[in-house]
């Protein structure tokens, strides 16, 4: 099996050995929580219906309105920099529902705006993220120059490890301004920063929707850190699909290469001759053409023969003819045209007798 196909069947299964995974541990770290959260919730329900004497019909619609009007607590969500900030949500494929369109036209609008404008993103991340990725790797060779190292080259094992650091540093320290602005816990807004990077995009934290608190400076870096953040993280996905890649190419140059091999040393036949690599690989000899009865006597009598009197038939080849002849019908100084003349004549008269 090809490694190629190695490779892809270990991802299959590894992927859904990860997702078995994933299950059981949010199984056992949330459900428990979940189970005691509804419970309470339960229980504040019904002691507000009965201290206020709702019914359950009015409590639904109570409930209802709650949830449809959460979107309008921020304020106006649609004005231009509210509107703004949505359109970057939809192309950067985050979505955290936070804000819907409610109208038909706003509706189809949003689905032809999201279907141009999600692959322009994706190639202006991928496009921006192979520049960073040239400008660090200049500036890693540039470094290396200075501390006079040996080896100069910058891998992709090098930009691998500087991308996902720099990808740490920015996670790390926009939770630390998002904790800032929007008064939540670090390791809640360090959830927050990783999900919008990542572009999930839960929606159960959604920046800027903190009623007349968003500041200018504060929307600008809300913005500039979900694009930067973007190009930072699409760089490191650029390398190691680009990895990935390379480690498929060197698969297929060394299959190629191990054919290309056994192809020179094959064994193939040529006629009657089998060759290998260009030449005679055994001392192959041509079939026989009989053309007269052979002789009833010992094959050793062959050396006898003469040359005009052949039992062999010529071939299509001289080289080999001639080489057949060479190996099977040797002839030494010894031999003489007497013997030769005498044992013919002997050989025919025994043929006539018969």
């Amino acid at each position: 099996m090809k490694r190629q196909n190695v490779r892809t069947l270990s991802l299959i299964i590894c992927t859904f050995t990860y997702l078995l995974i994933g299950a059981a541990v949010f199984d056992s770290l949330e459900s428990d929580f979940e189970i005691e959260n509804r419970r309470n919730l339960r229980e504040r329900e019904r002691k507000i219906r009965e201290k206020y004497n709702i019914t359950d019909e009015h409590f639904e619609k109570i409930r209802i309105n709650v949830i449809k009007s959460k979107p309008y607590q921020a304020g106006t969500q649609w004005k231009f920099s509210g509107a703004l900030y949505f359109s970057l949500v939809v192309v950067a494929v985050i979505g955290y529902g936070h804000s819907t369109p409610k109208t038909v036209s706003g509706k189809l609008f949003c689905m032809g705006y999201a279907l141009a404008g999600i692959p322009l993103c994706i190639i202006m991340f991928q496009s921006v993220g192979e520049r960073l990725n040239t400008f660090m790797s200049y500036g890693l060779k540039q470094i290396k120059k200075c501390f006079r190292l040996k080896k100069t080259e910058v891998s992709q094992t090098d930009l691998i490890f500087v991308t996902m650091n720099l990808s740490t540093i920015i996670v790390a320290v926009g939770a630390l301004i998002f904790s800032h602005y929007e008064g939540w816990e670090y390791i809640d807004s360090l959830y927050y920063c990783f999900i919008t990077l990542t572009t999930i995009g839960f929606g159960d934290y959604v920046a800027l929707q903190k009623k007349d608190k968003v500041q200018t400076h504060y929307y600008a870096f809300s913005l500039l850190f979900i694009l930067f953040g973007l190009t930072v993280i699409s760089a490191a996905m650029n390398l190691l699909v680009l990895r990935f890649l390379t480690l498929n190419s060197e698969d297929e140059r060394r299959d190629e290469l191990e054919a290309a091999i056994a192809a020179q040393n094959a064994v193939h036949l040529e006629g009657d001759v089998i060759t290998g690599n260009a030449g005679v690989v055994g001392n192959a000899q041509e079939r026989p053409d009989f053309q007269e009865t052979l002789s009833v006597c010992s094959c050793s009598c062959y050396k006898w023969r003469s040359a005009r009197d052949k039992i062999y038939g010529a071939t299509n080849n001289p080289t080999r003819t001639k080489s057949f002849m060479s190996n099977n019908v040797p002839s030494t100084k010894e031999d003489n045209n007497s013997e030769t003349d005498s044992f013919l004549v002997w050989q025919r008269s025994k043929r006539a007798s018969f």
